[in-house]
């Protein structure tokens, strides 16, 4: 399952070089054969411009962001590309420098300004990026790119046009909201972003977007707060990324990275830090779950503690037997992962990633057992009674529940990250399989399925390949849970006479069913959907 394969050619740097958008789609050669049910459009985000004239942005996160898009007819397959016309990429555009603070990357003030207009603009309050580029999700009938602040932007999946803006703040109580939300079967989206609550004390908001209804107005308009998550600190709330959510029951997972906002609203307009300055670590406070019923909107009055990781992706979560099995993508430790994400890290030659990875939080898959019914008889015991995971539950005489984890991957500096499963049929209930991106030493060189009940895995891997997060398809007419396939952007920049080309693997064993190569290169690409035609 580890990846043995070392990168000194560097060929992993490709991810990270601008590319032009094209003007349509292209031709697609294909190896292989495609399956005949395979039909729709494989879409996905990513950072495609690293730099506007001669400044450059410094973390992955700030990279101007471009949709991609991979469609399948009848065997036949076509790659078209283009830029998300956020507010962020046009005003770039137009006066050709970094006009909006990105993640990792301050925008100065226009130099051809004088000093006193320079000196006002510093007071106008923070322009928040609305930069696309971490994930695509349907709301009712429409499509949304995203990245984690207040502002999405709707786009056209067929053409990939940007339509228009959305600002979230603007229909309900949040600053911002995660790049991975809950979407039900029937439509209905969960998501959650942090707010100021009560007397002006931070908390957490799951928001929740019905399906559309039969009046056919945007759902958007019909956004509300169904239930607040208290947060640790009154002044300094945790980075967000993803949530659990079961049929009854929502997931939070709340870790030791915090957003200093004090820092956020002072040092930004006059300092001129960018978003990742504003990030500390609490050193003491581990890591609190918090679960609320999800029908009724209420907190359950358990306190769940562990010891500190980073969390960016929760796996699968569902119900058993009054426990809540969560599993998670966690990295160990309360340093934020993101210090080690900047581009000059990642662009570095092999032996340079390598040490950095090493003094870098250490990626561990995890499964956490929570008991939904405590007694305080049971003091000093472990909770958990489920015979097929070794993790444990012990309650506390100060009535928290200590929670200890079974390890489901673990490998030295390899992380299976971006995981994906069957989601339609197996979201939020009892699930076996997980497919994930390999990372070794940070770069993504192998795709792995898992199997969380026995722990057993198969892994693609090729030389010089660096794939992107693997989308899961399920069959039509599937009767198991892995029956489908697996599809994935890789690029090969050394391997063969193209570039770049989508790969489909059988989901049941990873062998490769086909390939669709592409004369150009495909830069990083973090999530995205199937798009079933």
């Amino acid at each position: 399952m580890y990846s043995q394969v070392e990168h000194p050619a560097g060929g992993y740097k490709k991810l990270f070089e601008t590319v032009e958008e094209l003007s349509s789609p292209v031709t697609a050669h294909v190896t292989g054969r495609i399956p005949a049910w395979l039909k729709g459009s494989l879409l996905r985000c990513g950072p495609g411009l690293f730099e506007v004239g001669a400044e450059p942005f410094y973390h992955l996160f700030d990279g101007q962001a471009l949709l991609h898009k991979f469609d399948f007819k009848e065997g036949h397959v076509t790659y078209h590309r283009r830029f998300v016309r956020t507010d962020a990429y046009v005003r770039a555009m137009i006066e050709k420098r970094i006009v909006i603070t990105e993640f990792g990357t301050y925008a100065y003030p226009d130099p051809c300004k004088n000093i006193f207009s320079r000196f006002f603009s510093y007071f106008k309050g923070v322009e928040v990026t609305d930069n696309a580029l971490v994930n695509v999700y349907p709301v009712g009938e429409d499509y949304y790119a995203c990245t984690e602040t207040n502002f999405i932007t709707r786009i056209n999946p067929e053409t990939l046009e940007t339509i228009k803006q959305v600002d979230l703040c603007k229909y309900v109580s949040v600053n911002g909201a995660t790049a991975h939300p809950h979407v039900e079967n029937d439509g209905t989206v969960y998501n959650i972003g942090n707010c100021f609550g009560k007397k002006f004390s931070l908390a957490y908001n799951i928001i929740r977007i019905p399906p559309l209804q039969a009046d056919k107005e945007d759902p958007i308009n019909k956004s509300e707060v169904v239930v607040q998550f208290p947060c640790s600190d009154r002044f300094k709330p945790s980075y967000v990324h993803s949530f659990g959510l079961t049929p009854n029951y929502i997931v939070f997972v709340e870790t030791p990275v915090k957003i200093n906002l004090f820092k956020f609203l002072s040092s930004w307009s006059l300092w001129g830090a960018n978003y990742m300055d504003c990030f500390e670590s609490n050193e003491t406070m581990g890591v609190w779950v918090h679960v609320a019923e999800k029908k009724k909107g209420r907190l359950l009055n358990i306190k769940y503690r562990t010891s500190a990781f980073n969390l960016f992706h929760h796996i699968n979560t569902y119900e058993d037997n009054g426990f809540l099995i969560v599993d998670l993508c966690t990295w160990k430790g309360f340093e934020f992962v993101y210090n080690y994400l900047y581009l000059a890290n990642l662009r570095a030659n092999w032996d340079e990633v390598k040490r950095q990875a090493e003094k870098a939080p250490q990626p561990e898959a995890r499964r956490y057992v929570l008991p939904l019914n405590v007694d305080k008889a049971d003091t000093g015991k472990n909770l958990v009674t489920l015979p097929y995971t070794t993790a444990t539950a012990t309650l506390r005489s100060d009535e928290t529940i200590w929670l200890e984890p079974e390890v489901i991957f673990s490998g030295p500096r390899h992380a299976f990250e971006f995981p994906q499963i069957n989601y339609k049929k197996y979201g939020g209930k009892p699930y076996t399989y997980s497919y994930g991106l390999g990372l070794n030493h940070f770069v993504p060189d192998r795709l792995c399925k898992l199997n969380v009940q026995t722990r057993e895995t198969w892994v693609w891997q090729e030389p010089d390949s660096y794939p992107s997060e693997p989308i899961f398809v399920s069959h039509p007419d599937a009767l198991e849970e892995d029956d489908g396939v697996v599809l994935s952007i890789v690029i090969s920049p050394g391997a063969g006479p193209k570039p770049a080309y989508l790969l489909i693997l059988n989901a049941k064993d990873m062998s490769e069913v086909a390939r669709a190569e592409v004369e150009t290169n495909i830069p990083v690409t973090f999530h995205g959907l199937f798009k079933r035609a």
